[in-house]
């Protein structure tokens, strides 16, 4: 789709906000899109992992990195929410280490990865309790099974 089309779409809603999102969204260049979203009147969100240069304008980061490829290090310190998906106990580690150099306004979560939320889910309360910085992520889309 060429953005023309994108921005028809989304202007055939009452989004106020697009979040882009997805695979990997800064695997391609994102300024002219932004642009044009925000030329309309629209709030741009992205979600990723950071591991590609940043493009486009965004109102809001959330960086949410992977262990098999960190992020640039110029992308976390712009980043408005860390999210980091708990698949064992050694990503609380991983997510410590990310979080030391986010900016001090950052929005800190934590989300187990769906398959091991029963699992998971216990230990993350304990580390936020012990972290109060932390907070619980969950998708609940999933839980309410909305597609």
């Amino acid at each position: 789709m060429d953005i023309s089309e994108l921005l028809q779409l989304v202007k055939a809603t009452p989004a106020e906000i697009v979040v882009i999102t997805g695979g990997e969204p800064l695997m391609h260049q994102l300024d002219e899109l932004t642009t044009a979203l925000r030329n309309a009147g629209l709030k741009t969100h992205i979600e990723t992992s950071g591991a590609h240069p940043l493009s486009g304008s965004w109102d809001w980061i959330c960086l949410s990195p992977k262990k098999f490829k960190a992020p640039i290090a110029e992308i976390i310190p712009l980043a408005d929410e860390l999210k980091v998906v708990v698949f064992n106990k050694s990503d609380f580690d991983w997510a410590a280490l990310h979080a030391e150099k986010t900016k001090t306004q950052c929005k800190l979560y934590l989300q187990p990865e769906w398959d091991k939320a029963a699992a998971m889910t216990p230990f993350i309360v304990e580390y936020i309790k012990a972290n109060p910085r932390w907070e619980l992520s969950l998708q609940l889309h999933k839980y309410i099974q909305v597609p």
